[in-house]
């Protein structure tokens, strides 16, 4: 049984833009990023990004672009991530999706492959999306707001990732 911190991409991992990032000359890894996910993964947390993508289903960009990018944080944070899982759809575009957040099918999907334990696992998101997928798979939340966010859809939120990590080791 394994103990995991969910992240979402798009404003946790990497600086969040207007349009879409798919190109690594655009992904911006803010300050505090590999230090959090060092002290996340020391303390035992498998780390697995769950990302909406719909860009791939409005033809923006495409799979391999998605993963230039997580090549890329992986290179820039140390090989850290466990693994990634990314929903391609969009309702307006292509077709409705169990896999893309606020559904929960990619969070099921690697907690049934990793052996996650519920109870002792975060999702760590920007958008209340995230928040929803987590609560709907029994994990506790955090989510990175400028303001802090009460809203009983989160346990916690912070003004970034490495805030968040104290947040979820209990440091902060």
């Amino acid at each position: 049984m394994n103990k995991c911190v969910f992240l979402d991409r798009d404003g946790v991992l990497n600086e969040d833009r207007t349009d879409y990032v798919y190109r690594v000359e655009d992904f911006i890894i803010p300050d505090g990023v590999p230090e959090a996910l060092r002290s996340l993964k020391d303390a035992g947390y498998l780390l697995i990004v769950i990302t909406n993508q719909a860009g791939i289903a409005k033809g923006l960009y495409t799979r391999d672009d998605v993963m230039a990018c997580y090549n890329y944080l992986q290179e820039q944070c140390g090989q850290l991530i466990d693994d990634i899982y990314y929903c391609p759809h969009h309702p307006n575009y292509d077709s409705e999706s169990l896999t893309r957040k606020p559904g929960s099918l990619l969070l099921e999907k690697a907690m049934a492959k990793y052996n996650i334990i519920p109870d002792e696992s975060w999702m760590i998101g920007d958008a209340l999306r995230d928040m929803q997928a987590g609560k709907r798979v029994g994990v506790r939340t955090v989510r990175i707001a400028h303001e802090p966010d009460q809203s009983p859809e989160c346990d916690g939120s912070a003004t970034n990732l490495l805030e968040a990590s104290r947040f979820v080791l209990g440091l902060a």
